[in-house]
Formats: C-alpha cells, structure tokens, sequence
C-alpha cells in the first residue's frame, strides 16, 4: 500500500485522541466507585495509552505521508449554528499540534501509570482517575482544536480539572483554598482571553484559527490598535494560564494536590496552555511589536523573581513549582524574541524533567512518610539510589548540564536567540543566563540538602516497578530529548525546529559581537559556577546563620512571593471585603428581605391548613371546586 493511502487512512482516527480519555473519565464517573480498584486503573491508565498509541500512528503518518498543505482538518459536527455564527467540532493536526498531542499523551501516559501505584491506598483511587483522564482529554482538546471557542473549551476544561485535583483531599481546608486560590487567580487571565476572542469574532466574523490568521495578517498592518488590542488580551489569558507575573501567585499553592496532579499540571499540561496559545496565535503577535516584547520582558522578569524564590523555600515540591514558574518563563522569552520554535522545543524537553522531577520527589515524601521539608531530609542517595539518580539527572537537564542533558540544548537555543534576534537584545540575554545560574543554584541546593549529609529521617517505602518504570522512560528522555535539534557547529542537525517551520516561522537573526558556541560557553561556566555555590554553600554545609537585618528582610521577601500575596490581599481582597460588609444592609437588601419576608409569613398562613383532619380537606377541596364552577358559570 502507497504511504499516502497509509496517511488517508489514519488521520482520520485524529478524534480518537480526545476522545479515549474522555470515554475514560465518564466510565470512572458514572461507574467507577462500583468497580474494583484494578478496574479503574486499567481503564483510567489505559485509555491515556490508546491516546497516545494514536498519537503516535499519527506521527508515523505524517512524517511518511504529509498531508496537503502540511495540515489536516477533521470536523466532526456542528456545534452551534445561530444566524451567521457558525462553529463546529473541528480538530486541526500540523507540525504544532502534532508536537503538543505526542508530549502531552506520552508525559500523561507516564504520570497515570505512575498513579496507578502512588495512589493506591487512596480512598478516591476512581475519582482520581476521573479527573486525571478529563484533565488529558481536556488538554488535548485545547491542543488539537480548529478554532479558538473549542480551544477555549479546553482552555476552561483545565482549569476545572486544576480546581478538582488541586482540591483533591478536600478534607484539609487549606487544599480547598489553593484549589480555590488557583481557580480564581487564572479567571483573571481568562476573562482577558474571553474578551480577545470576542474581538476577534467581532473584526473578522469568525473563530477558525487558520482563517483568523490569514485574515489579521491581510487586514491589519503591523502595529495598529486593534492587533495591539487582541494581542493582549491573549496574553493576558496565557499569564494566567501559564503562571507568569503577575499572576504567577496561584502555582506554589497548587502542591496541596497529589503529586501526580502537580507533574501533570506542570510537565503535560495546564502551565504550557499558555505557550501554546501565543505560539498558536503568533500572527497576532507579530502584527503587535508592544505586546510580544512584553512577553519578552515578562518572560525575563518572571524567571528571574521565580529563582530567586525557589532559593528560599523548604517545601520540595515548592521549589519545583517556583522552577517551573522559572522555565515557563524561558519559553515566554523564547516567544517574545520570535523564537517561536526554540519556545516549543524547551517546553518539549521541559516536560521530560519536570514531570522526571515531580515523580522522583514523590518517591521521597511517600518513603518519608509525606515529609515535605527538606530541612529533615538528607542522606537519601544510599537508601534511595533510583531516586537520587533520577533527581540528578531531572535536576542536570533543568540546570542545562553542557552536552548531556536535553535542557542545555532547548535552553541555549532560547538564550541565542535573546541576544541574536532583532527583538532581543543584551539586557534580555543578560536576564537569561543570570537565570541559568539561579536554576543551577536552586536545584543543586535541593540535591545536596535531600540526598547528601547526614540522615535525618528514615525511609520506609520503596517504589515498585509501575513508579520505576516511568522514571526510568523519562530519564532517558531528560538525557537524550535534546539531541533532535542540535546547534550548527555540532553537525546543524535542527531537525525539531525544521520540522516546526511548516507551522511556525523561523526566527530571525542579525545581532552580531557573540557568537552561538561563546554564548553556550557562558552559559556553561555560569552552570558550574551554580554547582560550585550550591557545593560549597549546601554540601560543605557553609551557608551562614540567618541574619536579623537587611539581608533577612530579603530571603523573607523572596520566600513570600516578593509579597504578591500581600499585595492583592491589600488592594482588592480586604477592600472588597469592608465593602460588603459596609454594604450588607443596603436598600437592594431589603427589598429581597421583604420578598421573602412576605413568603414566609404566607407559608406561616398556608401551614395552619395542614392539619392532618381528612374532613376538612375534602370540604375545603369541595368548596374550591364550587367557586371555580361559579367562576366559570360566571365569566
């Protein structure tokens, strides 16, 4: 059989990504508390496997036999039809999607695997399932959509999914107010991505991204007000969605849910919507200078202000939270500059050692009898070896170890492109390496403090082979991820980005006074000079008393967010709060107070009725049907 037969035959399966997780999740629903435990895990686990066994037979498609154009369209139904308004069920596969549908089943798959046996013991072992498998289908539905009301609709199905899982063990009141916390702080950026999309509907009469795109760029020149206007409005829905400031706050607080619920929002899903979305919608960007170099600028700023933080938490799953924060922030840069392909190339290799990290740090809090505070770890790397050399290798590849570990390649890339690109500049590429210094500080403090020293608290879990096995999968990934995109003076094998180029435009260059392997060389040495700090301060235990003045005030300042919680907690929290209960008694008030004032004092009449005597009521029922007779003889 020719390949392009081969192709016409599985594309049209492209449904089928979505829709295994979703079936997933309404089986788990409806039927998964009355079914075994083993149940709920094969069908919970496997059918994020038959996603991305699709995903994959699609990826094998593609690249043998590409479709016309380099894209394929799949449109299942129409889903709201009123006057001229018109939007269907539509998926649409390219180089873009195709990259978001194999890293988020492939990672998804893993992490659900991984839960199977870290959650076992759990009372909500379905329900767990249930809203791992709408988050994935949720996912893919945003990733995989023709038009932005059904990637909205993933875009919203995420952040219900945030909600429930951050929440998951509802029970601790402080879970409900993350899960709350979370919700409510993304609804900021949300309702800027709403009011977007109406504008766009309204200039252009249509939400089909393909036709959208072609339309701005033929209709809107480059700088003018309501490209400007769209383009931030979409931005301020990828902060959001993405955790960037200044709504960054919501992510550390996301750790109150179960360690797997933080390695699929931070590695597959949730925080990349975001970089999705602009990379998506890069038409609109490059019609609007102003709003990407604030991507840039916030990007830049974001990753430097979350490493610090990383540097003075204790909770080890929220030194993770504030590196992703950090990372996220690289790929912002990346798209900020109009490297558009650099950007999804580290949120690829991002989601390898992140969701690496996250796993491994749930081998240790469940060994350590859920014990969060680093400061009572130590000494892990001789009880714990397959952790240990987990983390180190997640930790390499985050910190962008030279050579070895994919993040070193994704990274550098973005960082020659902060200075190299004609929307970058030094001060951008400045912010970035201060940024691999930082990475490399933070993670190698948190392998020191976790794995070296003196054993302080005694490991009691192992992890059987359904955890190993997913540690092991993406540790070599962490490793050897990097490799389909390396630099020119290693061979110019750009496979990934070449491949992105049939969706997203290549990156200029014309900065000149540094080379790509000198900036690569930099960002090495500033690597191992994090290595060093970390060593010296954390291994040889050098890190000094903490001080009562300025530089106290400081690592205070940090580990509280630089005081973002404060600050809305000052300005729209506590206001609004005084305000409703100034407000509590108002005149409104009371005119629904007299309603139902009115209706109780009818009920109060109406309940002297009810007296239990069978006589009277078949008087009473008599005497109605008189007067209704009368009434009617009457009328």
């Amino acid at each position: 059989m020719r390949p392009a037969n081969c192709g016409a035959d599985v594309y049209p399966l492209l449904a089928l990504a979505p829709a295994f997780p979703f079936a997933g999740f309404l089986w788990l629903a409806t039927l998964g508390a009355r079914a075994s435990r083993k149940a709920a895990a094969i069908v919970g686990v496997g059918s994020v496997a038959a996603s991305t066994v699709v995903a994959a037979l699609l990826a094998f498609a593609f690249f043998t036999a590409p479709p016309p154009g380099g894209a394929y369209t799949q449109t299942l139904w129409s889903w709201i039809a009123a006057g001229g308004f018109s939007v269907r069920v539509s998926f649409y596969l390219d180089a873009l999607s195709l990259v978001m549908l194999l890293v988020v089943s492939f990672v998804s798959f893993l992490i659900h695997l991984y839960s199977a046996e870290f959650m076992r013991e759990d009372d909500g072992y379905s329900r767990f399932f249930a809203y791992m498998n709408l988050f994935v289908a949720s996912m893919l539905t945003l990733s995989l959509a023709n038009n932005l009301l059904l990637l909205f609709l993933g875009w919203e199905g995420v952040g219900l999914c945030s909600y429930l899982l951050i929440g998951f063990w509802y029970r601790d009141r402080a879970n409900g107010r993350a899960a709350r916390k979370a919700f409510i702080v993304t609804r900021v950026g949300d309702t800027a991505f709403t009011l977007g999309l109406l504008l766009l509907f309204n200039r252009f009469g249509t939400l089909n991204l393909p036709r959208l795109m072609h339309l701005a760029a033929r209709q809107w020149p480059v700088g003018s007000a309501p490209a400007i206007a769209a383009a931030a409005l979409l931005l301020g829905g990828a902060v959001g969605k993405s955790a960037q400031l200044p709504l960054q706050t919501w992510l550390p607080d996301a750790m109150a849910g179960p360690t797997p619920t933080s390695a699929l929002i931070h590695a597959a899903t949730m925080v990349t919507a975001g970089v999705y979305l602009i990379a998506r919608t890069h038409v609109l960007f490059a019609l609007a200078p102003p709003v990407r170099l604030a991507v840039a600028v916030i990007g830049a700023a974001t990753l430097l202000l979350a490493g610090c933080s990383a540097l003075t938490q204790y909770d080890l799953k929220r030194v993770l939270a504030y590196s992703t924060i950090s990372q996220i922030g690289y790929m912002f840069l990346a798209l900020g500059v109009g490297a558009w392909s650099a950007a999804i190339f580290h949120l690829m290799t991002h989601a390898f050692f992140k969701a690496l990290l996250f796993l491994v740090a749930g081998i240790v809090i469940q060994a350590l009898h859920e014990e969060h505070d680093i400061r009572k770890m130590g000494g892990l790397r001789r009880d714990l070896p397959y952790a240990f050399w987990g983390f180190v290798i997640g930790g390499c590849a985050l910190a962008g170890l030279p050579l070895v570990t994919a993040g070193f390649y994704s990274k550098d890339l973005i960082l020659w492109r902060a200075w190299s690109s004609p929307s970058g500049g030094p001060a951008l590429w400045v912010a970035g390496m201060l940024g691999v210094l930082l990475t490399a500080l933070y993670i190698f403090r948190l392998i020191f403090l976790v794995f070296y020293g003196e054993q302080k608290t005694a490991p009691g879990h192992w992890p059987a082979w359904r955890i190993k096995l997913p540690v092991l999968t993406l540790s070599v990934l962490a490793l050897i991820g990097g490799f389909v995109n390396l630099p020119p003076w290693m061979g110019k094998a750009a496979f990934f980005t070449n491949f992105l180029h049939a969706a997203l435009p290549p990156a200029a260059q014309t900065r000149g006074g540094l080379t790509e392997p000198l900036s690569e060389l930099i960002a090495a040495c500033l690597f191992a000079l994090g290595l060093f700090l970390a060593w010296w301060l954390y291994a040889l235990r050098r890190v000094p008393r903490p001080a009562s003045g300025f530089v106290d005030a400081i690592r205070r300042f940090w580990f509280a967010d630089w005081g973002m919680d404060w600050l809305y907690d000052a300005v729209f929290v506590r206001p609004l709060v005084a305000f409703a209960r100034l407000d509590r008694h108002d005149v409104i008030d009371a005119g629904y107070a007299a309603v139902a004032r009115v209706h109780v004092w009818g009920w109060r009449i109406l309940r002297r009725s009810e007296n239990g005597r069978l006589r009277w009521y078949a008087a009473w029922i008599t005497a109605g049907a008189v007067i209704l007779a009368a009434l009617a003889v009457w009328a």
